[in-house]
């Protein structure tokens, strides 16, 4: 036997040279949830080991994940419940709580990457991604809001807005508000396939956004986000919103959707985001917890995965985990 392909299997140093996929802190894009208040770090429960930062707090977690090497966070907010209603009214309030979360990661950090998340679910007062009418949720009415919820963040400066709802068209709204207003270097990161997916649940109770179960209030968000039972489909939304403006395109979730994030890495020659979910951490952190699996050697073997099947950048609650290990 000539041909023998355990040859480059025999040790670590052979094993490392040859290797075709490698994780590194510039793969990460690190997820903070920012509360109200001072001097809080709330665990959340469904989420163990992942907190919500007051500003205060979130100053110094920022300093700390760039000394790790990591560059770049998306900042999502848990709104109070007082300031929540169908309109989504304080996403656009200049001195809510998203904008001085912006300001305080770049006060901080003045180099770290900001993206900011955009979707009215965490301000609705029904939990929804749009505006709700006659049990239905508004296209563009909703994308209109969220075209002025970029432009908000913008002016508070984030690098990029990320727009997670999945209304039609309002990549195109946000692109040409952006314009409009003079901020063309402000980039946009499109959940462009992002799917009605049950991997949600910690994300939700992290930040009390699930939707309420109320009359004529649509119980899920099968209605605008994508059905997990659909491929094409993923390849169409993508293409669509790079041609109305987006930069870098998301799959989410990440690990039951590798299909999917191979499929959109071949069509598209932009940056391909990847979402390893809250559900996914989870089911790792409880599967560990009950020694049924190693916890460093899945959380590596998901990411290299996930990286494996296209991802140029990958949304993570492990990012710190992982640069840890691997450094």
């Amino acid at each position: 036997m000539l041909i023998r392909n355990r040859r480059l299997r025999t040790g670590e140093a052979i094993r490392s040279l040859v290797r075709e996929t490698a994780i590194t802190p510039n793969d990460f894009l690190v997820p903070l949830f920012v509360v109200e208040g001072k001097n809080l770090k709330q665990e959340i429960a469904s989420m163990p080991n992942y907190y919500r930062y007051s500003l205060d707090l979130l100053e110094k977690e920022v300093k700390e994940l760039w000394r790790l090497g990591l560059k770049s966070v998306l900042l999502f907010v848990k709104v109070p419940n007082k300031l929540k209603d169908n309109a989504g009214t304080e996403a656009l309030n200049p001195d809510g709580l998203m904008q001085r979360a912006v300001k305080t990661v770049k006060n901080a950090v003045p180099e770290m990457l900001v993206m900011t998340d955009v979707a009215l679910d965490p301000y609705s007062s029904f939990g929804h991604d749009g505006i709700v009418a006659d049990g239905k949720i508004l296209n563009d009415d909703s994308a209109a809001v969220l075209a002025e919820m970029s432009l908000s963040h913008a002016k508070a400066g984030a690098d990029f807005v990320a727009p997670s709802d999945m209304m039609d068209g309002r990549i195109f709204e946000m692109r040409t508000l952006l314009e409009d207003e003079g901020f063309h270097d402000t980039g946009i990161m499109s959940y462009s396939a992002k799917f009605a997916s049950a991997f949600y649940g910690p994300f939700r109770d992290a930040l009390d956004s699930a939707p309420v179960d109320a009359k004529d209030i649509p119980k899920d968000k099968k209605t605008y986000q994508m059905d997990p039972a659909n491929r094409d489909e993923a390849i169409k939304e993508t293409l669509m919103d790079i041609q109305e403006g987006a930069d870098i395109v998301m799959v989410k979730p990440g690990l039951c959707y590798l299909d999917i994030v191979r499929d959109i890495k071949n069509a598209v020659n932009v940056p391909v985001a990847v979402y390893q979910v809250s559900g996914e951490y989870a089911m790792i952190k409880a599967a560990a917890e009950k020694g049924w699996l190693e916890h460093d050697a899945v959380v590596l073997e998901q990411l290299t995965a996930i990286k494996r099947a296209g991802a140029t950048l990958i949304a993570s609650y492990f990012a710190k985990d992982a640069v840890k290990l691997i450094s």
